[in-house]
């Protein structure tokens, strides 16, 4: 196909981000905008080409495209995914892919049963800095991870609800749980939660966790200790660290650090910038995708 017709479900927020790119592909045509917001439906749709949309169920029976993206929050997913599957659509989901196990199970037996192409949003592993990381432990045992994500209480009203986003852990969190999955290279054996609340208790309709901490014991034998805290006036860390014999690497969004040390009087740190637009390059793959059949260059 010389141009992949394209819809979105939900053009707020973050979907942002992939509209401004893919409205730089030549070979992108948008076809929908849906949102539950006309107001916002019609302003993308005025902005980026396509036409606007309130019900997404109504875009499926009018609209004929390739591609689908999903950026709704966490607790509005579900059925449009299965719609997509029913129909054969390749769809790229912002993370989290719903805010309960149960629905993102489903999610997954669907997709695996219909053979569609599909991305998930996380885009941290389309970085330089990361992939530099993955090829520098490829030969290494890597023993486990110390991850965090640290920092205030986001202003939208649906993230401090556990129903709606998840908590911290699945909607935020689940940036640094993935890459430590990527490093790692395997998937979670067990797992144990641990949560503390009680200093924000002057926010309204807020029960999500203050604080929280996961152990993690990888199927290949790695460990990983996670920590999220949205009870701090501001950011504070938001990093991976990767723990191999007599090295530490150090992972943020934009740069890792590998830092070696062969004796307490030697080290060596060695600092790689993440150069590109991660967000761009996981839409480039999708795309390539898409228009290939050959979804082995999404990460």
């Amino acid at each position: 196909m010389d141009k992949v017709k394209v819809a979105f479900i939900g053009v707020g927020g973050i979907a942002h981000a992939h509209l401004n790119n893919l409205s730089g592909f030549s070979d992108v045509e948008f076809v929908a905008m849906c949102d539950v917001d006309e107001n916002r439906a019609k302003s993308a749709a005025d902005r980026f080409g396509g036409k606007p949309y309130t019900d997404f169920k109504v875009m499926f029976d009018k609209e004929k495209f390739d591609a689908l993206y999903i950026c709704t929050p966490p607790f509005a997913h579900g059925e449009q995914e299965m719609i997509a599957c029913e129909k054969g659509i390749p769809f790229f989901v912002e993370k989290p892919i719903a805010a309960d196990l149960e629905t993102a199970l489903k999610i997954d037996e669907a997709v695996r049963k219909s053979g569609i192409i599909t991305a998930v949003g996380y885009h941290w592993r389309y970085t330089n800095s990361a992939e530099a990381a993955k090829s520098f432990l490829s030969d290494k045992l890597v023993l486990g991870a110390l991850g965090y994500w640290m920092g205030g209480l986001p202003g939208t009203y649906w993230w401090r609800q556990r129903k709606l986003s998840g908590g911290q852990h699945v909607e935020q969190t689940t940036h640094i749980i993935d890459l430590a999955r990527y490093m790692i290279g395997s998937d979670a054996e067990y797992v144990q939660m641990f949560a503390a609340s009680g200093s924000m208790t002057d926010i309204p309709d807020y029960d999500v966790d203050d604080m929280s901490v996961i152990n993690v014991k990888f199927k290949n034998g790695a460990i990983a200790n996670i920590t999220s805290a949205c009870c701090l006036s501001q950011g504070y860390k938001v990093e991976l660290d990767v723990i191999c014999r007599d090295i530490v690497v150090e992972i943020t969004g934009g740069a890792a650090r590998l830092i070696r040390r062969g004796d307490l009087q030697h080290r060596v740190e060695e600092r790689i910038e993440s150069r590109i637009n991660a967000y761009q390059a996981e839409d480039r793959t999708f795309i390539d995708a898409v228009k290939s059949g050959d979804p082995s260059k999404i990460k």
